[in-house]
C-alpha cells in the first residue's frame, strides 16, 4: 500500500532550492525582508537629502531669507524726475481748474445781471407814468399802494433812481434836452429842471436823467 503524505502548510513545507548561481530571496515575514525594505527607504532618503531646498520644505512656516538687492542710482533719479513732472502737471491742472471756476462764476453772475437788467428796463416807463400822476396831485389810495409796492420791489432788485434839480451836469448820467440860459447862482453847468428821472442798475445806467441845463454867467 502507498502511504499518504500529511497536508503540508507553508510553514511546514521546506523551502524550494533556488536555481544554481542565484541567491535565495528572503522569505515573507522574515528578518531579511524587513531589512531589505529599510535599506530601500534609506537609499531614497539619502537621494533626496542631496537635493537643494528639500530640507527647507520640511520646515513649515519658516520665512524665506530676504534678498539683498541693490537698486541702481539711475532708476531712482529717473523716478524722482518723473514724480516732479507729474507734480508740476497736477499743479498746473489745478490752477487751470481754479481759473475756469472763476470764469464760470463770473459768467453766471453776468448772465444773472443781464437778465435782471432786461426785466427792469421796461418798468422804467411805468415809473415815469407814476411820477406824472403824482405831479397832478395825490394818488388814489388804492393806486398809491400799488405804486409804493412796485417802487419797493424794483429797489430790492437793484434799480436805483437818480437825478435831482440842482445836480451838476454829468454827461454820463444826464441827457441835456436843452440849455435854458445862464444862471448867476451856479458855477458849472447844472440840471435846472428834471424832465425824467434817471435809473441805474449797479454800475450800469438803465436810462440817463433827462434834464434842462443852465450855464454859469460868462465873463
Amino acid at each position: 500500500m502507498t502511504k499518504k503524505r500529511p497536508f503540508e502548510t507553508g510553514a511546514d513545507r521546506p523551502p524550494e532550492e533556488p536555481p544554481e548561481g542565484e541567491s535565495a530571496p528572503p522569505r515573507a515575514g522574515s528578518f531579511g525582508a524587513a531589512a531589505g525594505e529599510m535599506a530601500n527607504e534609506t537609499e531614497v532618503e539619502a537621494a533626496f537629502t542631496g537635493i537643494s531646498g528639500v530640507d527647507d520644505m520640511r520646515e513649515e512656516g519658516s520665512p524665506p531669507e530676504p534678498l539683498d538687492v541693490a537698486v541702481p542710482a539711475e532708476p531712482v533719479a529717473e523716478i524722482e524726475r518723473a514724480l516732479a513732472e507729474r507734480t508740476a502737471d497736477l499743479q498746473r491742472l489745478q490752477a487751470e481748474y481754479l481759473n475756469y471756476k472763476r470764469r464760470v462764476d463770473r459768467d453766471r453772475e453776468l448772465v444773472r445781471e443781464n437778465a435782471t437788467y432786461s426785466a427792469l428796463a421796461p418798468i422804467v416807463d411805468v415809473l415815469d407814468t407814476i411820477d406824472r400822476a403824482r405831479e397832478h396831485g395825490d394818488l388814489d389810495p388804492g393806486f398809491q399802494a400799488v405804486a409804493d409796492q412796485l417802487e419797493r420791489v424794483v429797489a430790492q432788485a437793484g434799480l436805483t433812481r437818480f437825478g435831482e434839480a440842482g445836480d451838476p451836469f454829468d454827461p454820463q448820467f444826464h441827457e441835456a434836452l436843452s440849455h435854458i440860459g445862464e444862471d448867476p447862482d451856479v458855477e458849472v453847468p447844472t440840471a435846472k429842471v428834471v424832465a425824467k428821472a434817471g435809473y441805474r442798475f449797479g454800475d450800469r445806467v438803465v436810462r440817463a436823467a433827462q434834464v434842462l441845463v443852465v450855464d454859469p454867467v460868462s465873463d
